[in-house]
């Protein structure tokens, strides 16, 4: 087994998705967003490195990576002066993310063992300018055994200096458990077993 962390971003979930608990089935295309651009600022221990030989799949660049998993590469890992030319290998590292919207690419089939709903806090970027901002490393997890379909936001006291802050729950990381890949998340016994072909 391969275990991967995966962020199902809200919108996509009200949009077109389809509610999921642990242990379910599920196939999503994955998308490989720079951890820059990552909710929350891609936490380091759910961020995936993916090495392999770049493809274009209805152009979409994307690596099957040598881990076994398929994945699109984000237009921010895939800019003409990072992206290798079809054939050639790349290296790269951010958040897995489902990716509903755009162009078709082969998803990654697997089994869902844990969901935690991600809770991001919001502020203002000026008093009463109504216009809000992500608040760095304020967000929160919590598990659950079923992602919801619809995401809530809650208001919040304004903070010291005036500002209008909210809550919402942004999305869900899942732990996605993808037969036939090897991730640094999987147990260390399985992956030793793969590598010998056991």
């Amino acid at each position: 087994m391969g275990l991967w962390h995966v962020y199902y971003e809200d919108w996509q979930m009200e949009c077109c998705g389809t509610p999921f608990s642990v242990g379910d089935e599920v196939s999503w295309p994955l998308l490989l967003r720079d951890s820059g651009t990552a909710p929350g600022g891609g936490r380091h221990d759910r961020l995936t490195e993916i090495t392999g030989v770049v493809e274009h799949v209805g152009g979409v660049p994307m690596v099957r990576a040598e881990t076994g998993l398929p994945v699109a590469l984000g237009a921010d890992l895939a800019d003409e002066a990072r992206r290798p030319e079809p054939g050639g290998r790349t290296r790269s590292v951010g958040l897995l993310c489902v990716e509903r919207h755009g162009a078709k690419w082969p998803e990654a089939r697997g089994h869902v063992r844990a969901v935690q709903v991600l809770t991001r806090t919001w502020a203002e970027t000026a008093p009463g300018s109504r216009s809000y901002e992500p608040v760095p490393g304020e967000h929160r997890l919590r598990t659950v055994d079923r992602c919801p379909k619809w995401f809530g936001e809650i208001e919040a006291e304004p903070s010291a200096d005036g500002r209008g802050r909210h809550s919402r729950a942004s999305g869900v990381v899942v732990t996605l458990d993808v037969p036939g890949t090897d991730s640094p998340l999987s147990p260390p016994a399985g992956r030793a077993r793969r590598r010998r072909g056991s």
